[in-house]
């Protein structure tokens, strides 16, 4: 499972590393006779909008990598240090996250970001609550931060006019004792809830994190909660004898079978594919190699995986 210190060391990274820029068509306009109105430009890649990847990204070489393939991804805060062009240049969504504990400056800056990035609709909450070298809150802790998050949605809402919606927490099966099962966090923490505010928990998408076979069965496990999901860790580290994944080519096909659920299933809304780069990596999950801009073969098939 991620570590959370991973980020901190990896966002400490300078972002020397350039590339020339491709160039990317500009906006066409339309001669109406009065004025001119701009039509967006196409896109230059056609892609999957729910593929993202899950990374620290700020090197312009891996962005030029992945654009073809990859829509948006994450890094664990609610920030990122990448070009402030990187929309337009990488055709790529920068998707903010409040990892837990996080202070009241914490919330200026993510409006302050927010407002510099008016397509961004969504905010990830709460890493992995029930494990206990992630977030590690029980349930009954949990509801007071989630208020938090309500209360800044609602305050965007007022004085932005913009709906954020939150995704969260990011469950997965976890270290916690007694909430190791997601479902049963689950239950206690809308439990919790009602009984403090009389209601259920303003969830827009549930997140979800995995390291195993049987993606599709245990997303089936969470419908009960009528949420859409984000899937925004993925990956398999499966060490049982017979099903180890201990090469670069058992990694590729197990994510092909991942991506295959993603796309396929109408309530997965995102996902992304962990990790962008681990040196040393012993599940072979990584989609860069050492060198900026160079892909793995886990890498290249992420990008090729079709989509619906």
């Amino acid at each position: 499972m991620f570590l959370f210190m991973m980020f901190l060391a990896c966002s400490e990274k300078s972002n020397s590393d350039t590339q020339e820029n491709i160039e990317v068509p500009g906006d066409i306009t339309e001669d109406t006779g009065d004025t001119e109105e701009p039509i967006p430009a196409e896109p230059l890649f056609p892609k999957s909008s729910k593929r993202g990847l899950a990374y620290n990204l700020i090197q312009s070489q891996d962005f030029e990598a992945i654009r073809s393939g990859v829509s948006w991804w994450y890094n664990w805060y609610f920030r990122t240090d990448a070009t402030n062009d990187f929309e337009t240049d990488h055709e790529m969504e920068f998707i903010p996250m409040l990892w837990g504990y996080n202070q009241e400056s914490d919330y200026v800056v993510l409006e302050e970001w927010l407002l510099a990035h008016p397509n961004t609709d969504a905010v990830l909450v709460m890493n992995e609550p029930n494990l206990v070298d992630q977030a590690n809150l029980t349930p009954l802790a949990a509801v007071a931060y989630w208020k938090r998050y309500e209360q800044f949605q609602a305050d965007m809402l007022a004085s932005h006019g913009r709906y954020i919606r939150l995704v969260g927490p990011a469950m997965t099966w976890g270290t916690m004792p007694n909430y190791s099962d997601p479902v049963v966090w689950l239950d206690a923490f809308y439990a919790e809830f009602q009984a403090a505010e009389g209601r259920a928990p303003i969830i827009d998408a549930l997140a979800f994190h995995w390291y195993d076979y049987g993606l599709d069965d245990q997303l089936t496990r969470l419908e009960k909660y009528g949420k859409a999901f984000w899937v925004t860790e993925m990956a398999n580290w499966h060490v049982e004898a017979g099903w180890v994944i201990d090469t670069p080519e058992k990694q590729r096909e197990t994510m092909i079978d991942m991506v295959e659920v993603c796309e396929g299933r109408e309530d997965v809304e995102r996902y992304a594919w962990f990790i962008g780069r681990w040196n040393p990596d012993p599940h072979h999950t990584s989609v860069f190699a050492v060198s900026p801009g160079e892909l793995t073969i886990v890498g290249q098939e992420y990008l090729l995986q079709p989509y619906e």
